[in-house]
């Protein structure tokens, strides 16, 4: 399950960066901050979409494994564990109890991941500004 989430994980964000180049969104002008704040919020969303899938794959594995009655028992425990939330209103029985440890460990290395991403982006933003500003002619 693990190497699973990373390989989504990986695709996601390889997917992310082709969309972002395919798009070949140039930072100029005035326009410079509307771009920015499109490029984070598209890098944004992307992440968070890729973390909900990952999230959902670990909530239908619990409720496969009939330890929830419903899907959306499995989704909360899964999003309270994959985040490290960890609430403890709903806990697996002891047979599975380390199944979503892994399941916490998985999820803080992914959003470190993440992480990592989004402030690599942020600093490709950040560099084309100055690129930019450091052109004769601009201010």
């Amino acid at each position: 399950m693990i190497a699973l989430t990373v390989m989504i994980h990986i695709a996601g964000i390889i997917g992310l960066i082709a969309y972002l180049k395919a798009r070949g969104l140039r930072i100029v002008g005035r326009r410079n901050y509307i771009v920015m704040t499109r490029v984070l919020v598209v890098t944004t969303l992307g992440i968070f979409l890729v973390h909900t899938i990952e999230i959902w794959i670990w909530a239908a594995l619990y409720f496969l494994l009939g330890e929830f009655e419903t899907m959306e028992r499995s989704l909360y425990f899964s999003t309270v564990t994959f985040t490290t939330l960890g609430y403890g209103d709903i806990t697996l029985p002891e047979r599975w109890q380390l199944l979503s440890s892994l399941e916490a460990v998985n999820g803080i290395i992914l959003f470190g991941v993440s992480t990592a991403f989004v402030f690599g982006v942020i600093r490709k933003l950040f560099e084309a500004v100055d690129i930019i500003r450091s052109e004769p002619g601009h201010l």
